[in-house]
């Protein structure tokens, strides 16, 4: 301010600044944007500024704006590498050093790294906000149980080991008026898992679940074994057992992998009345709930997932059913089973198992095996017939290109088969 107006010429415009704010990241910088602004609506012609790496330590961000402002006329002087962005002759040393700048950041980082890695090596908690059920003191780096919190940490995993699924769960909490993580009033299912899946239940911590992957950007994304983890056993005291946590962890595996071949046994996650309990009698498929809209309005309806997932082609027989219907359906069926006096609980139970051990499934898993094999050996020979010349590069990448997407299509519906198969199996036991 004071070589401003000591400066005749100049006219003091206003101060621009933004304390303890990283200059990698030019959209969370209030001031500098400000400033940005008003240049633009040619509120002043100069800026001035200490050096190159207090006003961006990205080169492409330094570039970015000086181009835009030299465009409207506004210099920017720097005052220790005494650049004046109007001079042409400074444009290629401001490239230079802005360069300079930006590895003077990535230096930095580096060495924030470094010290994070000793002090995860040492026990220390990096990053840490409080975990729903613990008070994390940074001073002693201790966890304290917080006991008004601790039954509500127990309930949610007793109710997930009770076959209740991250939903029903969400919306029981919601009901009960017990506010989330963040004081919330709803609940949702990505908490509810979330917690499901914290070790620090069982008194451990994972340190290093995400990572940045470089100074500029400040992007974090998940750690997938690219970057150093660190885990800590019995670090503070547990809420949930051993036992119970690698229980509700095996039954979270198994309802993700089920849920992705669109086979899951039973409705797990009692979201909706139906789901998981109706399969399409042409593919085997299960049917999932979805909305269709019409002029009249939306309308609930279930549908095969084979259809909605993977095309009409895969299951052109299958039929999308309105959900009222299927209510009605179930209703009357209902009461005809109350009406008979014949039957009773443990006939229903064998027609029940007698319709799903069906041996078309075996049938049609054998049928979809062969299938695969012939289109293997299909495979086989085309490659052959492209070494012998036989054939040239377009025509086999064209029939490369059909007999994967046919390869893939059956590999779908034995894996499919398979899990009907095992369902089979599991209803057989039980």
């Amino acid at each position: 301010m004071e070589k401003i107006v000591s400066n005749p010429e100049w006219s003091f415009a206003g101060l621009y600044a933004d304390e303890g704010i990283s200059g990698t990241k030019d959209y969370k910088r209030e001031g500098f944007m400000k400033m940005i602004g008003d240049a633009m609506e040619g509120k002043f012609g100069l800026i001035l500024t200490k050096s190159i790496s207090r006003f961006a330590r990205n080169t492409l961000d330094t570039l970015k704006y000086v181009k835009m402002l030299k465009e409207r006329n506004i210099a920017i002087l720097f005052e220790e590498e005494n650049i004046n962005t109007l001079d042409m002759t400074g444009e290629l040393l401001l490239t230079v050093l802005s360069s300079v700048a930006q590895q003077e950041s990535e230096t930095i980082s580096s060495h924030v790294k470094l010290g994070f890695k000793m002090k995860s090596e040492r026990g220390e908690l990096i990053g840490f906000n409080d975990c729903f059920g613990y008070h994390y003191d940074s001073e002693t780096n201790t966890m304290t149980l917080l006991e008004e919190e601790v039954p509500i940490v127990k309930l949610i995993f007793k109710k997930y080991l009770e076959v209740h699924g991250s939903d029903y769960i969400a919306k029981m909490l919601t009901e009960m008026e017990i506010k989330t993580p963040k004081s919330a009033k709803k609940w949702c299912t990505s908490t509810i898992r979330g917690i499901l899946r914290n070790e620090k239940y069982i008194g451990d911590v994972l340190q290093g679940k995400s990572y940045t992957i470089d100074p500029i950007s400040q992007k974090r994304v998940k750690n997938l074994g690219e970057s150093d983890q660190y885990y800590i056993k019995n670090h503070h005291e547990p809420i949930i057992s051993r036992e119970d946590f690698e229980r509700v962890q095996e039954i979270m595996k198994d309802r993700v992998g089920l849920r992705a071949t669109g086979r899951r046994l039973g409705n797990v996650g009692r979201k909706f009345t139906f789901s998981s309990r109706i399969k399409c009698g042409f593919c085997g498929g299960t049917y999932s709930i979805r909305k269709s809209y019409t002029k009249a309005g939306g309308v609930t309806i279930w549908d095969c997932m084979t259809d909605t997932s993977f095309g009409t082609r895969f299951c052109p027989n299958s039929k999308a059913m309105r959900e009222n219907l299927l209510e009605n359906a179930f209703i009357d069926v209902y009461h005809l089973i109350c009406k008979s006096k014949e039957l009773n609980i443990e006939n229903l139970i064998d027609i029940i198992t007698n319709a799903q051990s069906d041996n078309e499934i075996k049938n049609k898993l054998t049928s979809f095996e062969t299938t695969l094999k012939n289109l293997q050996d299909k495979d086989k020979k085309l490659v052959e017939l492209l070494l012998d010349n036989t054939t040239d590069k377009f025509t086999y990448n064209e029939r490369k290109k059909e007999l994967k997407e046919k390869i893939d299509k059956v590999n779908v519906d034995i894996e499919r088969y398979t899990l009907l198969l095992e369902d089979e199996e599991r209803i057989e036991r039980g």
